[in-house]
């Protein structure tokens, strides 16, 4: 009888196990064979040509008081940040003066997702699609200078052709390997594709405008795919052929290093603007930065968890709240902060005159403080 039971055991274990190797094998040949694809076939060719329709060229026209003035390619505030003055420049005073950036179709009504830098200043913009041969006028529907995002509206009843609204997917489940495609018109050739990895996630960067402000990014994507001065606000695609990014900004400091800023900032604000038509923005007005290697020492903090407060603006509901510069904050309503993403993703989530506490630490001593969420001021959207 025991003989028989250990049987029956055994021929019970040995049918798992075959029936786990089974379910196994499938799942392992379909990854691999994912990844055999992007090499052997036209994958990437595929991505570019199934969103080709939903990427655009933004022109600006901004009209200048007659002062020499950059050819259209360099007006980008980026490129001179990276690229300095060593481009002369020409000996002309046209009156007005066009830059070039890129930007996406989000909806079929007519939304179009760019940077707020493109389009910083101008007095006219006009948007090149795929398919209609006039470029369309287009009208700023939302802006935010602290976000670098900008939303453009264009009047859908004089085109002949239905939009090609892209998939915008999530930026939270992006991880450092991954394949990243990104489209855009740089130095004005357009729909040009560019392939590389994302590098690395949550990167902070701090870049001086035309009007002596300091633009602070606190959550970028780096990636290695080529990025030139025109690329900006165009959209940056995972190998789905979805939105993970908009493409921004290049270091001259490395070569292969570029940036985009992730899709799930501006996913909400497209959500509201559809349908309301308008947007209100929880603010709490503070710049971080993630705590580095350096900043955990200087600070004897046990740990890289939490962020560090750079800058807290005058009358915003953070100082009244009491928090102050060089604050560590660690919590969050009761749950820990790992990252700058953390920070952004709660605060965005938070409705105007919602409550807020923080725990933080301040010289060594532990901290809870309760503030309120305020909204965000118009002079810091333009």
């Amino acid at each position: 009888m025991k003989r028989k039971r250990d049987l029956f055991r055994n021929i019970l274990l040995a049918l798992i196990v075959i029936f786990l190797i089974i379910t196994a094998v499938p799942t392992a040949f379909a990854q691999e064979q994912q990844t055999q694809s992007i090499y052997q076939t036209n994958h990437f060719a595929d991505i570019a040509e199934k969103v080709d329709n939903g990427v655009v060229k933004v022109t600006t026209i901004v009209k200048t008081s007659g002062r020499q003035q950059l050819p259209e390619m360099f007006n980008d505030p980026y490129f001179r940040f990276f690229f300095g003055d060593q481009f002369q420049m020409p000996e002309q005073q046209p009156r007005e003066r066009q830059g070039l950036g890129s930007g996406f179709i989000v909806s079929k009504e007519g939304y179009i997702v760019t940077n707020q830098h493109v389009i910083d200043g101008a007095d006219q913009i006009e948007v090149s699609i795929n398919g209609i041969k006039e470029p369309v006028k287009a009208e700023v529907a939302w802006s935010d200078f602290s976000l670098d995002l900008a939303i453009l509206k264009i009047n859908t009843e004089n085109i002949s052709q239905e939009l090609t609204p892209l998939k915008m997917g999530d930026s939270s489940k992006l991880r450092p390997g991954e394949w990243a495609v990104a489209i855009g018109n740089p130095l004005g050739f357009e729909h040009t594709v560019t392939v590389g990895v994302i590098s690395a996630l949550g990167r902070p960067i701090q870049i001086p405008t035309d009007s002596r402000q300091v633009r602070t990014y606190q959550n970028l994507i780096q990636l290695d795919a080529a990025i030139n001065p025109g690329n900006s606000g165009g959209p940056l695609l995972n190998i789905e052929g979805n939105v993970i990014g908009i493409n921004t900004a290049v270091s001259q400091v490395g070569q292969g290093i570029g940036f985009a800023i992730p899709i799930n900032e501006i996913k909400g604000i497209v959500s509201e603007l559809q349908k309301t038509g308008e947007v209100t923005r929880p603010w709490l007005g503070i710049v971080f930065s993630e705590i580095t290697k350096e900043v955990q020492e200087y600070f004897s903090l046990d740990n890289q968890n939490g962020v560090v407060v750079i800058e807290v603006y005058k009358d915003s509901p953070a100082e009244k709240a009491g928090l102050k510069p060089y604050d560590i904050i660690k919590e969050i309503d009761q749950k820990p902060v790992k990252s700058t993403s953390d920070v952004s993703e709660r605060i965005k989530k938070k409705e105007v005159g919602d409550k807020i506490m923080f725990k933080v630490i301040r010289n060594g001593q532990s901290k809870i403080i309760f503030g309120r969420i305020g909204e965000k001021p118009n002079k810091l959207r333009q």
